[in-house]
């Protein structure tokens, strides 16, 4: 999948081993196994219902990412705060903001190796980011007044209208729909990179935040993926309960949906400013 958290590998390699009769179907035509005989798996005796581990659900995802999203907007109140306009067209952007968003990305990097750290990080990940988008929010606003509302409600409304249109299965995620959607988000990544590294050695790309056709069409097509995303999210969450993964990894799902819902308001706030820039 797109999205570097919810992905397939991490899906089988977090997966618990099978047992009893899928083991012993998957064992049938090994050597020295003869086809159609059943091997009883070895067995302890009746087992307690208070051992094992507990499992993912769709509902715990949920549940993990509604507890995220509330610190991310609590400390999108604070970044926010930290904003000031001393003087019209004048703005006083605080310094701290490309650290919390170093920290973000790194928490995000070492729960895609840990998954199980992921109920701590998550959390850390909310609220540094939030700060960070919240402090960023407030100078968009003052540049554009009332954008970042129309940003808050697009996103909320490309949420419900995936949703709704993965339960319904008007979009189905299969292989091909996967690839597809991976090759242009690695595609949009490798040009963002590009991008970076211009603007390191001193060469702005003015079309990504001006008003041109060019730089509204980037937008809309950044948009439209970011919200492709989170139809694999969902699907990732959906194989997860079904594959019985870890109770630990509700808050991996968790912390994946949040990082594509900050993309996608990301990238509609620039759209919703490139707009404005060209009228």
């Amino acid at each position: 999948m797109s999205n570097p958290l919810l992905n397939d590998k991490v899906l089988q390699k977090n997966a618990p081993k099978g047992a009893g009769w899928a083991a012993a179907e998957a064992d049938a035509g090994k050597p020295g196994n003869t086809a159609g005989t059943w091997a009883p798996p070895v067995t302890d005796g009746p087992a307690s219902p208070w051992v094992g581990t507990a499992r993912m659900t769709a509902r715990g995802a949920v549940s993990a990412t509604l507890v995220l999203m509330v610190l991310l907007l609590g400390a999108a109140v604070f970044g926010w705060s930290t904003v000031s306009e001393p003087a019209p067209g004048q703005v006083i952007f605080p310094g701290w903001v490309i650290a919390a968003v170093l920290v973000a990305f790194v928490c995000a990097i070492v729960a895609m190796f840990k998954p199980n750290l992921a109920r701590f990080l998550a959390p850390v990940y909310a609220l540094v980011e939030g700060a960070a988008i919240g402090a960023i929010s407030h100078a968009y606003n003052i540049e554009y007044d009332g954008i970042v509302l129309q940003a808050v409600g697009a996103t909320a409304g490309v949420f419900v209208v995936m949703l709704v249109l993965y339960r319904s299965g008007i979009i189905r995620v299969n292989d091909k729909f996967r690839r597809t959607v991976v090759g242009a988000t690695l595609g949009l990544m490798v040009f963002y990179g590009v991008a970076l590294l211009f603007r390191l050695f001193g060469a702005e790309v003015s079309f990504l935040s001006n008003g041109s056709l060019l730089g509204i069409g980037i937008s809309l097509f950044a948009a439209g993926l970011a919200a492709l995303n989170l139809a694999l999210d969902f699907d990732f969450i959906e194989q997860g309960e079904r594959n019985g993964l870890p109770k630990h990894m509700e808050w991996y799902a968790g912390l994946g949906i949040l990082v594509t819902l900050v993309w996608l308001y990301l990238e509609l706030l620039r759209l919703f400013a490139n707009l404005r820039e060209r009228n």
